[in-house]
């Protein structure tokens, strides 16, 4: 039969409106505005800690509407906004940093949906409220980072080798090697071409002297090294906030876009974010006379530094360990009441500490911080960035006995300042400084807003085509409503299925589908309608009008995809929100407005002798 569908496509028609009907309907229960509280150690929290978290929130006089302990993690629902905003500010206050306090938003969906894995979609900046940085990584520093670090282990393995030189110095870009006799080059160059062959080897007039340089190759692994470690660090660091659902991803070659929902106070995510600092440990020279070193006379195996009351000091070249050693802190304080921070290392960086404290019991060793800080300043009526790297020994303290693996560090400020540095140290050091270019927030209520005005808008489009298509297409056109709904409802299901996050131009990519659907049914439409004028009988004009249109249908739809994938590829944030409910919308609408409606027609006109069709 022309206009006849088998059974099996009719059965799976059925299923996939029926799997869409239950994956989109999460989304119509909403959320509730809720507080999170996990823990910020492998270990997860406890039934007693749970209890004490419930008797804060009580005792605060929050109204909860549920709480939950599950999995180790707390979660306190709240009837409104303003609840959940005063209560997550009571738990920080009240809970030290071995908490994470979140802010969220429950899916009110039922037991028995979330049984089949439906949940809702996630809502975006622009929907939710809260605040849109854009950082950019210094690229420059992170090669001058590479450059020190060349510069010390050249001058380390020149000792290891027993190779006499007189100085290594940095000018110009290069590593300045100078030998005490040329006779020692041969064994240079043979270290050189062993240990760091990714350094450019030059060899200038001069037969006691090598110049060193990184290679090109090795710039540009170094800067992008420097992006993704830094991105990895700023996840880490997002996830020690305690911000549900954030976006962090790549722009260009050294920029990152962080998306962070929900969060109203920039101030302290400015500060989480932007902070580039971690700790070094270095044995304290005795041995030298510190003025002299200040007069100019640095010992070779020396760095110069100030304590935090400017007070100079000398300290050993070698650094025993370093923040991305460390692998958990936590803030707390010492036997006299002192802010303090908990170290603990690595298997490497313990190994390094074990050895060395047991082989200098009775000397100081210091631990020194380290910051870089970017300031805009006023040069000429116009801005200037100026960075600037802060080293500063904040703690002196003489070796008593061996230790490795734990031990705690002392000579912070404050306990805000404790709780921050062990917050920066657990979540990993950036390997580049960063800088906060452009910083947006976007309200609740406004988030609020723009969800409103996209329901309306999607709700006054769809009316109108509806509208449109029961009018001039009768019988036809309530089929293609018909579809048209279906196609919505898959777009919803799709992108509730994969978690993907909506956004107000995901609104409008779904928006757009509408149209793309409706339309592949006009041309349908029309074409049956000139097979009834060529005389054709019902029943052959409805086979012939989706067999002529197919062609055409596919290849508008296959154009507009092509454009989509595009968009997707190289377009960043919105741009990919958008592409995304586009490609979904497409694909969805092929299916639809073609084998959906011929389902639908086939049932109403099929099997059966036909004088007219309402069209």
């Amino acid at each position: 039969m022309q206009n006849h569908f088998p059974l099996w496509k009719n059965i799976l028609v059925l299923i996939v409106f029926a799997i869409g009907i239950v994956y989109a309907l999460p989304n119509l229960y909403g959320d509730d505005p809720s507080v999170q509280v996990s823990s910020t150690h492998p270990a997860k929290l406890v039934q007693e800690q749970a209890n004490k978290i419930e008797s804060a929130l009580k005792a605060g006089g929050f109204a909860i509407k549920t709480f939950e302990f599950k999995d180790g993690q707390v979660l306190a629902r709240f009837t409104s906004a303003d609840d959940q905003l005063k209560a997550a500010d009571l738990l920080r206050e009240q809970l030290n940093d071995d908490y994470n306090v979140a802010l969220n938003l429950a899916p009110t969906t039922p037991t028995w949906l979330r049984s089949l894995g439906a949940d809702a979609m996630y809502l975006g900046l622009d929907l939710r409220g809260g605040v849109h940085f854009l950082l950019e990584v210094d690229m420059d520093a992170a090669v001058k980072q590479a450059d020190e670090r060349y510069n010390d282990d050249v001058r380390l393995a020149l000792r290891n080798e027993k190779i006499r030189y007189q100085s290594v110095s940095k000018d110009s870009g290069y590593i300045k090697v100078k030998l005490n006799s040329a006779e020692d080059k041969p064994a240079l160059l043979t270290l050189l071409g062993k240990d760091f062959r990714t350094l450019d080897v030059t060899e200038p007039k001069e037969p006691d002297q090598v110049w060193l340089k990184l290679s090109e190759k090795e710039q540009r692994d170094i800067k992008k090294f420097a992006v993704a470690q830094n991105m990895t660090t700023l996840r880490n660091r997002v996830n020690e906030l305690g911000v549900a659902e954030p976006v962090i991803q790549q722009q260009g070659e050294n920029r990152i876009v962080i998306q962070l929902p929900g969060v109203q106070d920039t101030t302290r995510a400015k500060e989480i974010l932007g902070t580039t600092a971690t700790l070094e440990y270095r044995l304290v020279d005795v041995e030298h006379d510190v003025q002299q070193a200040v007069a100019g006379h640095v010992p070779v195996g020396s760095r110069l530094y100030n304590d935090r009351n400017g007070n100079p000091m000398l300290l050993d070249r070698r650094v025993i360990v370093t923040g991305d050693q460390i692998v958990d802190s936590s803030s707390g304080q010492d036997q006299d009441g002192r802010p303090s921070v908990n170290i603990s290392l690595n298997g490497v960086g313990a190994t390094k500490m074990g050895k060395l404290t047991q082989a200098n019991i009775g000397k100081p060793m210091a631990v020194v911080f380290i910051e870089y800080k970017v300031e805009t300043k006023l040069v000429n009526g116009q801005k200037v960035r100026h960075k600037e790297k802060v080293e500063k020994v904040i703690n002196v303290a003489t070796i008593q006995g061996v230790f490795s693996h734990r031990f705690q560090t002392t000579g912070l400020d404050s306990p805000q300042e404790a709780r921050t540095l062990s917050l920066l140290l657990r979540a990993g050091a950036l390997a580049a400084p960063v800088e906060i270019v452009e910083e947006r927030t976007v309200g609740p209520s406004l988030g609020q807003d723009n969800i409103d005005k996209g329901i309306l808008s999607f709700v006054v489009g769809f009316a109108l085509v509806v509208l449109f298509m029961a009018v001039y297409y009768r019988l036809f056109g309530m089929i293609a409503n018909f579809a048209l709904a279906f196609n919505v409802v898959i777009v919803v299901a799709i992108l509730s299925m994969l978690q993907a996050t909506l956004t107000l131009p995901g609104i409008a990519g779904i928006i757009l589908t509408v149209g793309m659907s409706v339309d592949a049914n006009v041309l349908i439409f029309e074409r049956i309608k000139e097979e009834l004028k060529n005389g054709n009988t019902p029943q052959s004009a409805i086979f012939a009008g989706y067999d002529k249109a197919f062609a055409t249908i596919l290849d508008s739809h296959f154009t507009n995809l092509v454009v989509a994938v595009v968009l997707f590829a190289y377009g960043t944030g919105s741009v990919k929100g958008f592409a995304v409910t586009l490609i979904i919308g497409i694909l969805s609408s092929m299916f639809t407005a073609i084998t959906g409606t011929r389902m639908v027609i086939n049932w109403v006109y099929g099997n059966r002798r036909v004088e007219k069709l309402s069209i």
